[in-house]
């Protein structure tokens, strides 16, 4: 019979109250194992205590280069902060700068070590790193951020190998797939070159689309062999997330679809286990 896994993953952990209280009830009535840390997140200390009371959740860490908050002084990462010593606001605006040569290697691996330490002084078991809009896989950025896994003792990261043709919405998105295929191949390289454990299939928004219970279901019943990775980031309260993250995603829907009953009907059918980062071979 062949091995089905499903890896759900919660991005954005800390974040906010209403994305850590969507993650708590996600674990408890639905088939969410996994969620990556915001070490700048407003609501870390939050985050860490539904982590803590709920140890079936495998905790990972969400590397946080742009839209949040450094963990280091702005001063001391120049390169990374706006005047107003945050994080640039997107990938579009980090990713200018880094073709100009304006992104310092050494600030990006100053913060990054700085927001690992932070994520070790928890105490959590840690199962892998990611991040925030797919940063880590930038190139330069990618070497740093295995090395930062790997100054944490982990040897899981996330590659986000997304179809290209997929739902296809138009050239826009289409640009904005082949961009992060053609860093995800290299990241890969890199990480398997390092011997590093990656889920076999990855799944999730690129553009902004929710994975509403529908499209979940459509994943579920496509499952290939093996671990697929499906990215979320679920909510409960989108009238208040979207201003409050500057985003206009459907947190609830995507936190519906964690917990759908018909979600968890179709696991048991096909008999897919459910996993996080710890369990990938």
């Amino acid at each position: 019979m062949p091995n089905y896994q499903l890896l759900v993953n919660a991005d954005d952990f800390g974040r906010h109250v209403l994305i850590d209280q969507a993650v708590k009830r996600c674990v408890e009535d639905g088939c969410l194992r996994s969620a990556t840390l915001m070490p700048g997140g407003k609501a870390f200390d939050d985050a860490v205590e539904v982590a803590r009371c709920h140890p079936e959740l495998g905790v990972g860490i969400h590397l946080t280069l742009v839209n949040g908050f450094p963990v280091c002084e702005a001063k001391d990462i120049p390169s990374l902060v706006t005047k107003e010593g945050v994080f640039f606001d997107n990938h579009v605006e980090f990713v200018k700068h880094f073709l100009k040569g304006q992104i310092a290697m050494e600030d990006v691996r100053r913060e990054l070590m700085a927001q690992a330490a932070k994520m070790e002084r928890t105490g959590l078991p840690l199962t892998h790193v990611d991040s925030h809009q797919h940063m880590h896989m930038l190139p330069g950025v990618i070497d740093i951020s295995l090395d930062v896994a790997a100054s944490l003792h982990l040897d899981a990261v996330r590659i986000s190998r997304t179809p290209l043709f997929t739902a296809f919405a138009g050239m826009g998105q289409l640009i904005g797939r082949l961009g992060l295929f053609t860093l995800s191949e290299l990241s890969l390289w890199k990480a398997k070159r390092r011997h590093f454990r990656v889920p076999d299939h990855f799944e999730g928004i690129v553009a902004g689309e929710a994975v509403h219970e529908g499209h979940f279901l459509h994943i579920l019943k496509d499952l290939r062999p093996g671990t697929t990775e499906v990215m979320m980031h679920p909510g409960t309260d989108n009238e208040k997330l979207i201003p409050a993250c500057d985003w206009e995603h459907d947190f609830e829907a995507e936190m519906q679809a964690i917990v759908s009953p018909k979600v968890r009907r179709m696991i048991a059918d096909k008999a897919v286990k459910v996993v996080n980062y710890r369990d990938l071979k």
